[in-house]
């Protein structure tokens, strides 16, 4: 049984996916693991293929869905990334990381914003 954290982040996350369909996005993996990490979303979006992350907080308060995600987290969504492209051997590939934040409006999660590029390499 899922915690009620993990509820509501699967719930962000399916919110977040009709969100990038709508923006035009083709997720092609969801969950991708190996042993460096894990992303919510590989996705092609034009000529990029995008790693993208869904980040959900009930308030903003204390800062942007997009803050939460300090340098060991952007470190692993990197390593996770460089794995998945290593493994298919996209080597020249044109890439970037995304981030979805996901907020609660009126007691309802919604998406705030799709953030391209919001960390590099």
């Amino acid at each position: 049984m899922l915690s009620a954290r993990s509820r509501i982040g699967r719930k962000a996350e399916i919110i977040a996916a009709a969100e990038l369909g709508r923006a035009g996005y083709r997720i092609i993996e969801s969950n991708y693991r190996c042993n460096a990490g894990e992303i919510d979303f590989i996705a092609q979006d034009g000529d990029y293929l995008a790693f993208v992350e869904v980040r959900c907080k009930r308030t903003i308060t204390f800062g942007s869905p997009a803050e939460s995600i300090n340098l060991s987290k952007q470190r692993k969504l990197i390593a996770t990334g460089q794995h998945y492209l290593d493994q298919l051997n996209l080597t020249d590939t044109p890439c970037r990381f995304d981030v979805v934040e996901v907020v609660e409006v009126e007691g309802k999660l919604a998406v705030k914003e799709i953030i391209k590029g919001a960390f590099t390499l």
